[in-house]
C-alpha cells in the first residue's frame, strides 16, 4: 500500500514561506503546525528567495526559460528522428543500385 503524494497549491506555499520570512517565526514551529517537513519548507523558502512572484507556477505553468528548454528538446528529437530516417532512406537507395 503506497501513500499518495500530498500536493499543496501556491497560496499555502506562499502563506508557509510568509510566516517564516514575515513574522520570523522558527522553520521547525510552522512546519510542524503545517504538517509538512523542514527540510520542505527550506526548499519553499528558498525557491520564493530565488524567484519571488514566479515561484511555484505549479504544473503545466513552465517559466519561460523551462518553457524553452522543453521547445528546444522536442525539436532536437524531431531533428533526430528526420535524420534518422533520412540514413535508412540512403541505405535503402543505395543497396538497389547494387
Amino acid at each position: 500500500m503506497s501513500k499518495k503524494r500530498r500536493q499543496f497549491d501556491r497560496a499555502f506555499k506562499v502563506e508557509a514561506v510568509r510566516l517564516v520570512t514575515e513574522e520570523r517565526r522558527p522553520v521547525a514551529a510552522v512546519a510542524r503546525d503545517l504538517g509538512i517537513g523542514e527540510n520542505l519548507l527550506h526548499r519553499w523558502k528558498q525557491q520564493f528567495a530565488d524567484h519571488q512572484e514566479r515561484a511555484f507556477v505549479g504544473t503545466g505553468n513552465l517559466s519561460a526559460e523551462q518553457a524553452e528548454l522543453r521547445r528546444l528538446q522536442r525539436e532536437n528529437a524531431d531533428l533526430r528522428e528526420e535524420r534518422d530516417i533520412l540514413k535508412k532512406a540512403i541505405s535503402v537507395f543505395s543497396d538497389r543500385k547494387k
